[in-house]
């Protein structure tokens, strides 16, 4: 009898852009997601938006985590958004957490953020979101 192999895990890529030097609740989520089954890969602190796409391409990730602390989020989200696009990247979800206000986070959603996360979301509430929206769901 044929073994059925596991499916790959999905990818995701966890990344700090901007000059925001807390990076604590981003391991947080990174382990939670790891322990998940989840394969991360941690871009670690003051990435550019064109890193952030950069390395995602080169990852071929399914998904991608961004954490935001210092209030540029609303600049810096965006223009990761953007670049995705311009380098065709579709169906590559992103989420984000930090210090978001929600008349923020609305705004991110419609730009096509798929989930933003503040303080006191839990974990578990973060890993069943992750799974839902990748672009390899499990």
């Amino acid at each position: 009898m044929a073994r059925q192999s596991k499916p790959a895990p999905i990818r995701v890529l966890i990344a700090k852009p901007g000059l925001d030097g807390h990076d604590r609740g981003a391991k947080v989520v990174a382990r939670a997601l790891r322990d998940a089954g989840m394969e991360v890969i941690y871009a670690g602190l003051r990435q550019t938006p064109e890193d952030i796409v950069s390395a995602a391409v080169e990852e071929d990730v399914d998904l991608i985590g961004l954490s935001c602390l210092s209030g540029a989020h609303m600049a810096l989200f965006p223009k990761v958004l953007e670049l995705l696009r311009v380098q065709k990247v579709k169906d590559v979800p992103v989420f984000a957490g930090g210090i978001i206000p929600d008349e923020d986070a609305k705004k991110l959603k419609k730009l096509g953020v798929r989930a933003v996360f503040g303080p006191g979301t839990t974990l578990e509430e973060i890993v069943t979101t992750a799974r839902a929206i990748a672009r390899r769901a499990q």
